[in-house]
């Protein structure tokens, strides 16, 4: 594979950038880009890892996960015990104030957990909530949360995706109104909210003394500029201060100049190809056949999208989760990078001249290229459609799309149950509906037995790799580039962390 021109953009504002002034730091702004439009930024009802962002620095859980250890500690709860498989009691921080001055009690805990797990008020992601039955007041600050059945990965979820909300901003503005006018406890209170365009945000100066550290920045103003050319170009002119996600042949240039600070960071989110098994888009579609799904496999060089696109800290991934995430066995069905192995499947499957299908992506178009490169190569003819993220997981949730490259951040929740029990488990994005995979996820996802747990997360995975439902291929790194008066120190699970970064 050849590696992509730059166009217009890195190369050329070279020739002038020596004469352009970078943003300035004295009024305490710090100027970000988002290259994906966000639909809410209620954390509830968006799936965008923009919105996790956001998530981290508004609001806040229960519990803290330590970025670099993953060791739990108190947030808005200070201690926690699990009084039997399904119970589980929180003392609750006192003297913490929600950004319109109401205290937080556990009214607010139980108002939260009662709207999200409630299935019919359609919170985004299902699999973060629905292990959730309820919650009960034990006094004003203890709080029972009680579990559908036992799940060991609770305190993942309650330090990660599950924010508190004020009981009753949220009862009166619902969604709606959160998305419009957040409030929550987080370091960061939010300004203003132009939807999909712009998200200012100022120091919560009375944030409580937690595990998350007062902020150091007096506002983030956040942009939306789905342009990565625009977003270097900006970031030259002085209208921007940092800029993530930057693809690693520019990260490079940008680096070489020796103007901006590169930095580069493994995530947890991983890119794979999902194929409609299960026959939702069409019963009659190629991809209900075992050897059609198991030649898309073959057809992808891994390896090479990882060194000569990805780059950085990216690595090949066979598993339908990331590696690191507990109970993500890695002894599964692997599929070398073998076009005639792929072709001669083809032709097993009744497709000896290939055939044509449509194919969607959301993100990373050269990388989506790169794929329909490889599928061509061996017959597999794409009809390639770019759209937005939220329009593409819409036509995923209604079973429309036959094949599409898709990725999955697990919203930084390192359990195995955030990514392969996410998709496999005969919810709205089950393109499997593999009943035996079903069944092996229930017994882990709420086993309280860690080894009992691997077992069958492996044997599920192992079924998944067999059946080639999907086509894993790797694992994402995020590149974030700044100016030199901005200090940062990126975290593996992909959380731009306002709270934590500096004026140098």
């Amino acid at each position: 594979m050849k590696r992509r021109v730059l166009t217009g953009s890195v190369a050329a504002l070279a020739l002038f950038s020596a004469g352009m002034a970078h943003a300035d730091k004295s009024n305490d702004t710090l100027r970000v880009a988002f290259t994906k439009e966000l639909e809410s930024v209620d954390s509830y009802f968006n799936s965008a890892r923009e919105g996790v962002v956001l998530q981290r620095a508004i609001w806040d859980g229960l519990i803290y996960a330590d970025p670099q250890t993953g060791e739990y500690s108190g947030n808005l709860a200070t201690d926690w015990t699990w009084i039997d498989d399904t119970t589980l009691e929180l003392k609750l921080r006192e003297g913490v104030t929600f950004h319109d001055g109401s205290p937080f009690t556990a009214d607010d805990v139980v108002y939260t957990v009662d709207f999200v797990a409630n299935e019919a008020n359609g919170a985004v992601t299902q699999r973060n909530v629905n292990w959730m039955d309820h919650a009960k007041k034990v006094d004003e600050h203890t709080v029972r949360i009680i579990t559908k059945e036992p799940f060991p990965a609770a305190l993942e979820y309650l330090s990660g995706p599950v924010s508190i909300y004020p009981s009753d901003y949220y009862a009166e503005a619902g969604p709606t109104g959160m998305g419009l006018k957040p409030i929550g406890t987080g370091p960061y209170k939010v300004v203003s909210v132009e939807p999909g365009k712009r998200f200012v945000l100022e120091r919560n100066e009375n944030y409580f003394d937690g595990p998350k550290g007062q902020a150091q920045i007096g506002n983030v103003d956040i942009r939306t500029i789905p342009d990565v050319n625009t977003q270097i170009a900006e970031l030259f002119s002085g209208q921007l201060d940092l800029i993530w996600q930057v693809p690693s042949d520019q990260a490079e240039r940008l680096e070489q100049m020796g103007q901006f600070t590169v930095a580069n960071e493994s995530t947890m989110r991983v890119g794979y190809l999902a194929m409609d098994a299960a026959g939702r888009s069409d019963p009659n579609n190629p991809f209900t056949k075992l050897e059609v799904r198991q030649a898309v496999n073959h057809a992808i060089n891994r390896e090479e999208l990882v060194g000569e696109l990805l780059k950085g800290k990216s690595i090949p991934v066979h598993t339908a989760c990331f590696p690191s995430q507990f109970g993500c066995a890695q002894d599964v069905k692997e599929y070398e990078y073998d076009p005639e192995k792929a072709r001669e499947l083809l032709a097993q499957a009744g497709y000896p001249d290939g055939f044509a299908t449509e194919f969607y992506a959301y993100r990373d178009r050269e990388l989506a290229e790169a794929i329909t490169s490889y599928l061509n190569a061996v017959g597999i003819r794409t009809d390639f459609k770019m759209l937005q993220y939220s329009a593409l997981r819409d036509l995923n949730m209604k079973g429309e799309t036959p094949l599409s490259f898709q990725t999955w951040g697990s919203f930084s929740v390192n359990d195995a149950s955030a990514m392969v029990s996410q998709y496999f488990k005969h919810g709205e994005l089950d393109d499997a509906r593999d009943d035996a995979v079903l069944a092996e996820l229930d017994i882990a996802d709420s086993s309280t037995d860690p080894e009992v747990r691997k077992e069958h997360y492996r044997t599920a995975l192992q079924r998944i790799a067999d059946q080639a439902y999907w086509a894993p291929m790797f694992s994402y790194n995020t590149n974030y580039v700044s100016t030199a008066e901005v200090s940062y120190t990126p975290t593996a699970d992909e959380v731009l962390r306002f709270h934590t970064m500096t004026w140098n």
